[in-house]
């Protein structure tokens, strides 16, 4: 089992990276005459300067969900304008950024999917190429509960707060996940998934936030001031002020290829 430590190690070395494409499902403003008038797009922040202001949970929904203000109150959206405002698409297909190689993920959360703004939940569909990493990273506002729906003994890890363990031992909660099996990542525990197979994985993952945020651990780590990373890491021999930069510049952005042993055994 690749504990956390390997896998940031691995990244550092192979690295790719990936970007959460962002699906903009601008919904139809509210007319105001009188009958109701045809659903017309708004801008993202003109959603957001009324949902967060709004009253009531029905007041922010009618302004997602409905046109008009006739005498008969406002009217429910129809076809496609419904459907644009209801439906998130998880796109398998979506491009990361340039030079992935280890998967694509794609979230749906109050940023990019504006009906979920005061629900407390938001959701990301992870696709792993073989040997792919989801590399360690924190959920700063968030408790994830994910889902292998599509794979076989993908591999995770999670580590929580201090003392959870004594001084000398692996805090690590590490284990693995066959398809339709769970696990949960609690708010704030560093965590990664690997899939070291040679087939693609998908995964599924609840958050109890719609603005459950996202920290990858090593990349943020390597933006810090180098002397503080050279004095965290006590590795001056092999990761110093003089490579630190080179370091920093190469990690991957979220999603990465990792474990050469994966990689051979799979003939890539």
């Amino acid at each position: 089992m690749f504990t956390i430590t390997n896998i940031v190690v691995a990244s550092l070395a192979l690295g790719a990276v990936q970007a959460l494409p962002q699906h903009i499902h601008a919904r139809q403003d509210n007319a105001t005459s009188t009958p109701a008038a045809p659903a017309v797009p708004v801008s993202t922040p003109d959603i957001f300067d009324d949902l967060l202001t709004a009253p009531t949970a029905i007041k922010r929904f009618q302004r997602l969900l409905t046109v008009g203000e006739g005498p008969e109150g406002p009217e429910l959206l129809k076809g496609d304008d419904l459907r644009k405002a209801t439906v998130f698409t998880f796109d398998r297909n979506a491009k990361p950024a340039p030079g992935a190689e280890g998967g694509v993920a794609v979230a749906a959360n109050i940023g990019n999917f504006p009906i979920l703004t005061g629900l407390g939940i938001s959701t990301t569909v992870g696709f792993l190429e073989p040997c792919g990493i989801n590399t360690p990273h924190v959920h700063p506002r968030a408790t994830e509960m994910l889902t292998l729906v599509e794979g076989e003994k993908m591999e995770f890890g999670f580590v929580l707060e201090n003392a959870l363990v004594g001084p000398k031992q692996n805090p690590e909660v590490a284990g693995y996940l066959n398809a339709f099996e769970a696990t949960v990542f609690p708010q704030g525990s560093i965590h990664y998934q690997f899939n070291n197979n040679c087939k693609p994985a998908t995964f599924v993952a609840a958050l109890n936030s719609e603005d459950p945020g996202t920290s990858q651990i090593a990349q943020n780590f390597f933006a810090l001031n180098s002397e503080v990373v050279d004095a965290t890491l006590g590795f001056p021999g092999q990761i110093n002020s003089k490579n630190i930069d080179e370091f920093g510049a190469s990690l991957p952005a979220n999603l990465a290829r990792d474990a050469r042993a994966c990689m051979a055994k799979c003939g890539q």
